[in-house]
């Protein structure tokens, strides 16, 4: 990889505000594009060429057209990074896979749903080979910036290991379970330093799994504080959708 890698930006299915992340970094994306060169990035320049190293890819897939072109950026960049919840893990968009497709394409387009094409969401590791993930829904600007140096010095950045939980506790916060309420920190891997339970909500696992999650542990937990499967189930399939396991 050259000592100035080109750097470009893609989007599939997905809301952009991982993009709008980066963006948000402000005076620190200055000292960012200082050791890189931004050869595409539609939230913040116009140019547009085909010459990169890194590729930032962000949404999931959900058509077949969409195949061709994840696998023409795959060919072309040294690294392929999945940025965000819809490339990691295929996120929100995934939620479709549990209804039947004439419904969903009936409330999304009304009449006019057979111009589109469509099929089941999945993440971009679905279709190619991912070198990096950020996740996140949005991701968190800080810990892009971390995975940028990483590139840099020749590294390929890996996200924490551990439960969201654990930074729940550095942070100080009360367990959601002990107010009667459902999490999934205990099964979503950490690195967003807990910012949905400290800012007062629950963590909906928009980072993931945890590796080697014991989702049995994670019933029994719910199961104790009064949750059933079917509420359990509901807030698992929001982020964790594709994971084949509910």
């Amino acid at each position: 990889m050259p000592a100035k890698p080109r750097v470009a930006f893609f989007d599939f299915a997905g809301c952009e505000g991982d993009q709008l992340q980066v963006a948000n970094l402000e005076e620190r994306l200055l000292d960012i594009v200082s050791h890189i060169e931004v050869v595409r990035f539609r939230e913040i320049k116009t140019i547009k060429l085909d010459d990169y190293d890194i590729a930032f890819v962000e949404g999931s897939i959900t058509r077949p057209e969409d195949e061709p072109r994840i696998k023409e950026i795959r060919e072309k960049a040294q690294v392929l990074v999945a940025l965000g919840a819809c490339a990691s893990i295929g996120g929100i968009n995934c939620l479709k896979n549990f209804i039947n497709e004439n419904e969903y394409m009936a409330t999304v387009y009304g009449d006019k749903g057979r111009w589109y094409s469509t099929y089941a969401a999945r993440p971009l590791s679905a279709v190619v080979k991912v070198d990096m993930e950020i996740h996140g829904c949005p991701i968190d600007k800080n810990e892009f910036a971390r995975a940028v140096k990483e590139l840099l010095l020749g590294k390929i950045y890996r996200p924490p290991d551990y439960p969201v939980c654990v930074e729940c506790k550095m942070a100080g916060n009360i367990c959601r379970y002990e107010q009667g309420k459902l999490c999934l920190g205990i099964v979503t891997r950490a690195g967003c330093g807990a910012c949905c339970v400290t800012e007062g909500s629950v963590c909906w696992g928009c980072r993931g799994l945890l590796p080697e999650a014991n989702m049995d542990a994670a019933g029994q937990i719910m199961n104790e504080h009064g949750f059933s499967w079917l509420e359990a189930q509901d807030h698992l399939r929001l982020y964790f959708g594709y994971n084949g396991r509910l």
